[in-house]
């Protein structure tokens, strides 16, 4: 009887090794769904659709190649780690169309929803690519194949580093001034994904008075606030921040906002 329970308990501890075995086998870093793979797959997919979107509206010369994508991916709150299923992926991708420039950053922003099985779910700005749907070169309301596409990548496939960057964008958030207690003028900013956050120094000024230069030194993906050093002056109806970034790329014009009367 001794040695039975002993045999049951042997085999029990053999399962549970392997259960844990298993475990630290998909769990951890081991998932297929990695950067590397997106960065490469996302671009392929887009550009193909791309061409569709071309054709749909009666425009030549526009080819995968010939639009040329280039994608920079990356899953938030992963530690560091950009690796394993989730809604929380962004990749940046820059391509090339002489009817769509990109903006000053050179990138448009897509959003992922990456499933256990190696495909996506992307949808991208569209102020780049469009609307749901769109009006082809026949007059037909269609489809737009770029403003939300599906997408699959070879789980075994290139995982090496791309070495595809693109900065961080900060951008102002505020749309009116109050000043604080002690009459100071604030400006809240965001940094975005991309590489290496945003840091640089903002010049304030109100009219002709200058209110002081800040520094500004953020990590992709979060916010901020810059609060001019001096005073506002006695009847300030409007604030003039410039940005001027060291990492990272900022607005390209100073951001002028009015001036929030105290309440």
């Amino acid at each position: 009887m001794r040695r039975t329970i002993i045999t049951i308990l042997t085999a029990l501890v053999v399962v549970l090794g392997l259960g844990t075995a298993v475990i630290a086998a998909n769990g951890g870093d081991s998932s297929t769904v990695t950067r590397a793979r997106l960065e490469r797959s996302l671009p392929t997919t887009f550009a193909n659709l791309y061409v569709t979107q071309a054709a749909l509206q009666g425009r030549t010369g526009i080819t995968a190649a010939s639009v040329h994508p280039q994608a920079m991916c990356d899953k938030a709150g992963a530690v560091g780690k950009d690796i394993g299923p989730g809604g929380d992926w962004v990749c940046l991708m820059s391509w090339t169309d002489p009817e769509v420039p990109m903006p000053p950053e050179g990138y448009g922003k897509f959003e992922l929803n990456v499933h256990s099985n190696d495909c996506y779910t992307a949808s991208g700005p569209s102020k780049l690519t469009g609307f749901l749907t769109m009006t082809d070169s026949k007059g037909r309301e269609v489809t737009n194949p770029v403003f939300e596409f599906d997408g699959c990548f070879d789980p075994h496939g290139d995982n090496a580093a791309t070495g595809v960057v693109f900065p961080s964008l900060l951008n102002a958030t505020s749309t009116t001034v109050t000043p604080d207690p002690q009459g100071r003028a604030s400006i809240q900013v965001t940094c975005g994904t991309g590489d290496q956050g945003c840091a640089g120094t903002v010049a304030v000024t109100a009219g002709g008075t200058d209110l002081g230069t800040v520094p500004y030194d953020l990590q992709e993906e979060s916010t901020g606030t810059v609060v001019a050093p001096k005073r506002l002056p006695a009847g300030a109806k409007e604030v003039t921040f410039t940005v001027r970034p060291t990492t990272g790329v900022g607005p390209t014009s100073p951001v002028v906002l009015p001036v929030q009367p105290a309440g």
